[in-house]
């Protein structure tokens, strides 16, 4: 049965795998809430880590407020606890792709792109405020030998509410084949990342690929929030494998 959204047993290759495995382990993770104190323990608060750089921290607290703290102003165990979270691969906790987390607005997410050691710009970034992101950045490391462009949505507030990870223009030609293999890997991939799909179904047939459409073959709750939906698509000619990384929370299809 083929997944239908609305809008978008070969192993994986290993090179890919152990290239995106540091930048997509927090796929994997859920930020954990933890109880704060402050320097001198007088004050404690309940909250989850999100980002933190040399001097400060970003703290989510529990009723979903979130502000910025200098690390001195924390008690010597939260701080030692901090420096244990600072690996230097890592992105932060809460993200969703390399170290795109949903929520964040188009200035935030252009910035940690051109810092990414994951993807790299397809144009001069100076061009990037000109022709926007979608289609801009596309991975370092191919898939089933495919490069993979990003494309993004963003809801009525500017804020990042998907990303798309797309192969490279394919022809009807490679859809049995290159198309396929890089699907299959696409699986392995994030089966690895966040175990066994909640569904998933054979390859989609070409045949029911009419233009414009995409269609879901594979689905995965995300820890750090939202959902992951693997599919192919076609755009008139051209054929695509991709990853829908949304922040809706995607209900599996049933059937009688």
């Amino acid at each position: 049965m083929t997944l239908r959204p609305s809008g978008m047993a070969r192993s994986p290759s290993m090179r890919f795998l152990h290239f995106l495995t540091p930048f997509l382990a927090i796929l994997t993770l859920q930020a954990e809430p933890r109880i704060w104190k402050s320097a001198d323990s007088d004050a404690t608060f309940e909250g989850e880590l999100i980002t933190q750089n040399d001097t400060e921290v970003t703290i989510r607290r529990t009723d979903g407020k979130e502000f910025t703290v200098a690390k001195t102003r924390l008690h010597p165990d939260d701080r030692a606890w901090i420096a244990a979270q600072a690996e230097p691969d890592l992105p932060p906790p809460g993200a969703t792709f390399d170290t795109l987390r949903f929520g964040d607005d188009r200035d935030q997410v252009r910035a940690k792109l051109l810092k990414s050691r994951l993807v790299e710009p397809t144009v001069d970034a100076t061009f990037l405020a000109r022709i926007g992101l979608n289609g801009a950045f596309r991975t370092r490391e191919k898939v089933g030998g495919l490069s993979c462009l990003l494309f993004f949505d963003w809801d009525g507030k500017g804020k990042l509410s998907e990303i798309i990870l797309q192969t490279e223009d394919c022809g009807a030609g490679t859809y049995a084949g290159k198309l396929h293999e890089t699907w299959q890997e696409m699986i392995a991939l994030l089966t690895e990342l966040h175990g066994e799909p909640l569904q998933g179904a054979d390859y989609p047939k070409m045949a029911d690929l009419g233009d414009g459409a995409f269609l879901g073959s594979h689905l995965w709750r995300l820890k750090s929030g939202g959902s992951a939906l693997l599919g192919t698509s076609r755009d008139g000619e051209a054929y695509h494998a991709g990853i829908r990384f949304t922040a809706e929370e995607i209900e599996p299809v049933r059937t009688p």
